[in-house]
Formats: structure tokens, C-alpha cells, sequence
């Protein structure tokens, strides 16, 4: 079994019983002042498990199956028998990194919480948008494909605008930081992906 789905099914088989049992769910959640004051690490990693409602748990999930596969493949033709393990290391650590700006932000603020694998999710979506910056992305309501790398730079601009305005609960900043470090992990690992990029974006131009 692929990894997508194994992150896949474990996610949602957290997520739905969080949805009925309210101490479970704020036991998982992130909350950068519970996280300083009480030094419960584990929820830097445990909010990536758990979702705010059936909407935002399929629409993760959803995305995470449109481009995961893919971006496993790719590892593992890029990097070999460990592509796997590398990708699983991108997922789980880009919930961490996503989650950092924040926690520095709102250490201080008791208020602040977030929940959910969409920093993780933007980190894979990104690195797809690397690795095949020429294939189409299909939103809904548009009636044409965007070219992946327009698309990612359209979403970076309205993450870093929509997390400096703060007028929604969405978390913008895991977003923006999750979707840089999709870029960066596997130029990373293999520096000449970058150029390979370029290639291709000069090739789509």
C-alpha cells in the first residue's frame, strides 16, 4: 500500500471519532500557549491529525490523494528505495514546519488554535508543482486548466496577503510556509531539480 493512503486512512480514522469527542480533539489540537506553557510538544504534529469538520478532513484529503501519489512515484523514481521513506518525511515534517510561524507568532496568545493537514497537504502540492510545473490544475467554477506554476505563485501571493490581513480563521501562514517548504525539501535533497525546473518553466514560456 502506498503511503498517500496510509496517511490517508489514518488521518481520517483520527479525525472522524475527534469530531463527536471534544476532549480528544482539544487534547490534539495545536495551541502555541498550551505548547510553551506546558511543553506538550506532541501536538506540533498531533493538530496534523485531526480536522475541524467532514468539509475541511475531505477536502485535505482529497487534495492529498490528487497529488500524494504522484509526488510518491516521482521520489521514488528520483531518489530510489528511499524515495518512500523520503516522502514520508516530507509529510510529517512539513506539519512541524508549517505550524512554527505560527507557534512564534501566538506563543503569548491563549486564544490561538489550528487544526488540520493542510500545511502538510500544501507542502505535497508544491512539490508536485517543482517537480511537473508544466501540468494543468483543475479548480472548480474555473473552466480551464492552470498551469501548475501559475497556479503556485497565484497561491503564494493570496496565502502571504490573507495571513497579513488575519480576517478569517483559515490557517494562511501554514499554507504559505508549508507550500516554501514543498519547494525547498527536495532541491534540498537533489539540487539539480532546480534547474530541471526552470527547464520546464522556460519550455511552458
Amino acid at each position: 500500500m502506498k503511503i498517500t493512503w496510509i496517511i490517508i486512512l489514518l488521518t481520517s480514522a483520527i479525525s472522524i471519532p475527534a469530531f463527536s469527542n471534544r476532549a480528544f480533539f482539544d487534547k490534539m489540537k495545536f495551541n502555541a500557549f498550551i505548547i510553551k506553557e506546558n511543553k506538550q510538544w506532541y501536538r506540533f504534529i498531533s493538530y496534523g491529525l485531526i480536522h475541524a469538520d467532514w468539509m475541511h478532513l475531505l477536502i485535505n484529503m482529497f487534495v492529498l490523494y490528487s497529488f500524494g501519489e504522484q509526488v510518491e512515484m516521482m521520489f521514488i523514481y528520483i531518489f530510489g528505495l528511499k524515495g518512500t521513506i523520503l516522502f514520508l518525511i516530507l509529510y510529517v515534517s512539513a506539519i512541524f514546519i508549517s505550524a512554527y510561524p505560527s507557534y512564534e507568532k501566538h506563543k503569548n496568545n491563549s486564544w490561538y488554535n489550528a487544526v488540520g493537514a493542510s500545511g502538510a497537504v500544501s507542502a505535497i502540492l508544491f512539490s508536485s508543482i517543482l517537480l511537473l510545473p508544466s501540468s494543468k490544475i483543475y479548480l472548480l467554477f474555473i473552466p480551464f486548466p492552470i498551469p501548475a506554476v501559475i497556479f503556485g505563485i497565484l497561491y503564494l501571493i493570496y496565502s502571504a496577503y490573507m495571513a497579513k490581513k488575519a480576517v478569517d480563521n483559515i490557517g494562511h501562514d501554514a499554507h504559505f510556509w508549508g507550500a516554501i517548504y514543498g519547494l525547498t525539501f527536495p532541491i534540498v535533497l537533489k539540487p539539480s531539480l532546480f534547474l530541471n525546473f526552470i527547464n520546464q518553466i522556460e519550455n511552458i514560456f
